[in-house]
């Protein structure tokens, strides 16, 4: 007799979906099939679709020192009520930033206490810490994250084309990837001085100050430092079709880069910005209605690698200036990544459901080498989204599981509701209520072949 049976479901797998019972055992998925025996537990899956949990590699969760912008028991709760079972902490907007050992272990000893959720973490590349690097990839982070511009911290400097440079060849020789936030230092920063010069500093100046261009320019620079350095490149919330298309043909030349854009670049245009004001604001920001559409060609094109929130949420007072351009930039949407895409990617424009499990779970499991869990199979960990499909519902600020309960999808109207999230057999989110649980640190498994050829190569 099984531990768990999760009976009558629509099994979400690499192959298709599939009407089948799952079966597990020590956390760990133990058989698939039409019909399995009795169990000491089971979960009734009928009328309801089962997939991977959701691997959120792009997160600000700020643990330690900034809790009060969002904490680890706060943001993983969020997580899990999204049906997400496993987040990447970046090493920002944290204090003080995962760029040493020193940082490294704090961040770990915070997270440890407060998920419920399983986490990884990032560690920093920043002028200065290369020579670290390699005591962090020994601790077990999942890549260094780079800004190519202002990352709106002192203590977490941009990384000057030398550092960058020098930190894709060291990253090369760990065999780790570098993410970079992919838009040009120089443009930006002209743009804004010039703009802030004539005294504007509305939301339409803001959008005008960070173009297109700007991350097209930086992203043709990462891809030469790829190419060069022979690291696995990363580049993270790409906000435009052009800006995929310029990836992936360094790509298909050999350079061996994953392309990742976020929910809300795909559900939000920048004349939603216009009307909802700061709670929409980021960087890069959101785009006209056509470049939109172009990034949503490059995902139907299975062109994009990986859909992560870039939850990076703070107080209210933060987001609250008569400068726009001193309001902090960030979208809290850690819990709506999966609701988003159901409703605007299977149901508006048909993409597959293997497809959004690729882009959420088995994509980020594979591109960071994370063994045992991403998809759903006999001998991966029993990481496991119920939802029920045609639900509909509208996302209210008292559904939000986050610290600070406001975020751009409050009002939107959704299809396809989160009824369980399970990590390692062990339920953690149930039809609105969190489940306390302890989640645990996961590591890079570098035996793993994790290379270019684990991540789709656009034809």
């Amino acid at each position: 007799m099984h531990e768990l049976v999760i009976r009558g479901g629509t099994l979400i797998t690499p192959s298709g979906p599939r009407a089948a019972d799952l079966a597990v055992e020590d956390g760990v998925i133990a058989a698939i099939a039409a019909e399995l025996p009795g169990a000491l537990t089971e979960i009734d899956a009928r009328g309801l679709s089962v997939f991977p949990g959701l691997i959120d590699a792009h997160v600000h969760f700020n643990e330690p020192g900034r809790a009060d912008w969002e904490g680890a028991a706060t943001g993983s709760r969020a997580l899990a009520a999204g049906g997400g079972t496993l987040f990447f902490d970046m090493p920002l907007n944290s204090s003080p930033c995962t760029v040493g050992p020193r940082e490294f272990h704090e961040k770990y000893e915070a997270l440890k206490q407060a998920s419920v959720t399983d986490f990884a973490m990032w560690g920093g590349l920043v002028p200065g810490n290369r020579d670290v690097l390699s005591e962090l990839a020994a601790l077990g982070v999942v890549g260094f994250k780079a800004f190519m511009t202002d990352s709106g911290l002192d203590d977490f400097p941009r990384a000057d084309d030398l550092t960058l440079y020098e930190g894709m060849r060291e990253a090369a020789r760990l065999g780790l990837p570098v993410a970079v936030h992919a838009e040009s230092q120089e443009l930006t920063l002209m743009l804004g001085r010039r703009t802030a010069a004539n005294g504007r500093h509305e939301i339409r100046d803001y959008l005008d100050s960070r173009p297109v261009l700007a991350e097209l320019e930086a992203i043709e620079r990462a891809t030469l430092f790829a190419f060069e350095t022979g690291a696995k490149l990363h580049i993270v919330h790409v906000s435009s079709g052009k800006g995929v298309v310029l990836a992936a043909e360094a790509r298909s030349r050999g350079a061996d880069v994953s392309i990742e854009t976020c929910p809300h670049y795909l559900c939000f245009i920048e004349d939603d910005m216009l009307q909802l004001g700061a709670v929409a604001k980021c960087a890069p920001p959101l785009r006209s209605a056509a470049t939109q559409e172009s990034l949503w060609t490059a995902l139907l094109d299975g062109m994009i690698d990986i859909v992560a929130s870039d939850h990076s949420p703070a107080p209210p007072q933060m987001k609250e200036s008569s400068d726009f351009f001193r309001v902090w930039g960030g979208i809290a949407g850690v819990q709506s990544t999966l609701a988003a895409l159901l409703k605007e990617g299977h149901h508006r424009r048909g993409v597959p459901l293997p497809e959004i499990a690729r882009l959420t779970s088995g994509s980020p499991a594979r591109r960071f080498s994370i063994s045992r869990k991403g998809s759903i199979e006999i001998g991966m960990d029993a990481d496991l989204t119920l939802a029920d499909l045609d639900a509909r519902f509208t996302l209210q600020a008292e559904d939000l599981h986050q610290k600070h309960r406001f975020s751009p999808y409050i009002g939107k109207q959704f299809r396809g509701v989160v009824r369980r999230t399970l990590v390692r057999g062990v339920t953690v989110f149930h039809d609105g209520a969190i489940i306390p649980a302890h989640g645990r640190f996961v590591r890079p498994d570098l035996t793993i072949e994790a290379t270019h050829a684990t991540v789709r190569t656009h034809a």
